[in-house]
């Protein structure tokens, strides 16, 4: 790209949902990702529905922001394939520009630091992330030996490798393959609210670690949400002031990616608090 843009003057094509991205990225390895099968292209239909940000997610989805600090992942059961989603104009996957995934040092689970030529941690509230993948065709079993991609912004709205000061960053990016219980687990910090979007975390589901380190097939593009207790709490400590703001312009529900459907399939079950960290439990059908 010739001129990099940043989150808080956002991509005029920024997570525009499926329906752009089919429209607009055919030609793209991305495209190879949301057509490897017809099963893969199916969006899951509303289980339950949500009236507003503020308002009780359904059983399978609550999220809370308590003294627990338990990193169990997999609570949450799952019964519908978790949709499509744009994986934005920052994903570092060689789609959009710059590529991440084939360099050496991006499959780890810790993704606060920069590697290769560079060594900065991102700073913030520490967040761990447990991602459970599910296959939806074989009765929403546990997937074993898949790989995760995952990514998000900093404290202050920037992606590494794409906003103006972070160009030489890879810092919240890495690859991680899921255990015996289907679950993959980065340890990072709490992404900012930057303008226009709910706070949110970009993740791929490839069918193996080489698969994601050698241009492979992508199974599933989509975005885990953060609810709205555990970002206030965040949002309320130093580094993250410009993010309280944000936050107030936006809901889950008018979000052009989680509300796009008319359901929210992606709202994360987060714990902790602000001095010890966050825990972020999210259990996904592909």
């Amino acid at each position: 790209m010739s001129e990099r843009q940043t989150p808080q003057q956002p991509h005029p094509d920024h997570d525009r949902g499926l329906e752009f991205d089919v429209a607009t990225l055919l030609d793209r390895r991305r495209a190879l990702g949301l057509f490897g099968g017809a099963g893969l292209l199916a969006l899951a239909g509303c289980a339950t529905a949500t009236t507003g940000s503020t308002s009780t997610p359904s059983a399978s989805a609550t999220a809370s922001a308590s003294a627990s600090t338990s990193s169990s992942a997999g609570a949450s059961t799952v019964g519908t394939e978790v949709p499509d989603e744009t994986g934005g104009p920052y994903p570092g996957d060689g789609s959009n520009g710059v590529n991440v995934l084939d360099d050496s040092g991006i499959v780890r689970s810790d993704i606060t630091s920069s590697f290769g030529t560079s060594t900065t941690k991102a700073e913030g509230v520490p967040l761990t992330v447990n991602l459970t993948v599910t296959d939806s065709a074989n009765g929403y079993a546990a997937m074993s030996g898949v790989a995760v991609y995952l990514w998000h912004c900093d404290r202050d709205g920037n992606y590494s490798m794409y906003s103006q000061g972070v160009e030489n960053e890879n810092y919240l990016r890495g690859v991680q393959p899921t255990n015996g219980d289907g679950t993959a687990t980065f340890t990072t910090i709490f992404p900012a609210a930057y303008s226009g979007r709910w706070p949110h975390i970009h993740f791929e589901v490839y069918r193996s670690t080489a698969e994601a380190t050698s241009s492979g097939q992508i199974v599933k593009t989509s975005q885990l949400a953060l609810p709205e207790a555990a970002c206030r709490t965040v949002y309320a400590t130093a580094g993250y002031e410009q993010s309280v703001r944000n936050l107030s312009q936006t809901s889950l529900t008018s979000d052009m990616v989680f509300g796009d459907d008319g359901g929210i399939h992606q709202l994360a079950t987060v714990t902790g608090d602000a001095t010890s960290g966050f825990v972020a439990n999210l259990t996904i059908g592909v």
